[in-house]
């Protein structure tokens, strides 16, 4: 059989050599956020300059925090092929108001908390996205380099669908990517501050040790039991 290959999202770029860098070490999407409160923020013009130069079959994203139709049509015509994240209090129907593919990012509490997060619940109610981003809860919506519990739910449940629905983020970094990877087995992964020097600007080794990480759970994880 195949091995299965996880995919692999860099979110939060700025620069021009952090994308490349993404790319160049194998991410399958790169993201770029349009939430003005967030340090890694980028207006939907400058997205478009990030994303204008990516190959084929990497996949731009833009990651929007309850923001208005307005600000969301700029984006997309900032960057028409990116795919949409929504990582506020969006609705099922804000969501699906856009008429484009979008992810739905899950904020779930750190500590025992995360265990009382209805994570089968919110699955189905956004069974429309593409896939649901699994977040820690932080203050400024993600990139707080905080993980959730890895134990607390049923991965293997139908509504979550971990070998296509699921991106596991939140505090992911070199050193314990492989980790989640084996506990979750999700379709994607999503780093942003653990490839960091700072908040929005990358290190170029510590992306490329992220992949590598990722593809060295793949092979461990295609291994017989």
């Amino acid at each position: 059989m195949k091995p299965f290959r996880t995919r692999i999202k860099i979110c939060g770029l700025t620069r021009e050599s952090d994308v490349d860098t993404a790319v160049q070490a194998g991410a399958d999407a790169v993201g770029f956020v349009l939430y003005p409160q967030s340090p890694r923020f980028v207006l939907p013009e400058r997205a478009g300059e990030l994303a204008c130069c990516l190959p084929a079959f990497v996949t731009p994203v833009l990651l929007f925090v309850n923001a208005s139709p307005e600000f969301i049509a700029q984006g997309t015509a900032a960057v028409p092929n990116a795919l949409l994240q929504f990582h506020g209090d969006e609705t099922p129907d804000d969501c699906l108001a856009t008429g484009r593919p979008f992810l739905r990012a899950a904020r779930i509490p750190t500590g025992p908390a995360g265990a009382g997060f209805d994570l089968l619940k919110y699955a189905q109610d956004f069974s429309a996205a593409q896939a649901i981003l699994l977040d820690a809860h932080v203050e400024g919506f993600g990139g707080g380099g905080q993980s959730f519990d890895w134990n607390a739910f049923p991965w293997s449940h139908p509504l979550l669908n971990a070998s296509s629905r699921l991106v596991l983020s939140g505090g992911l970094t070199p050193a314990n990517v492989i980790d989640g990877i084996s506990r979750v087995r999700p379709w994607a992964v999503d780093v942003s501050s653990g490839v960091e020097v700072s908040k929005g600007i990358k290190d170029a080794d510590k992306i490329h040790a992220f992949v590598a990480a990722v593809r060295a759970a793949d092979t461990l994880l295609s291994r017989p039991s």
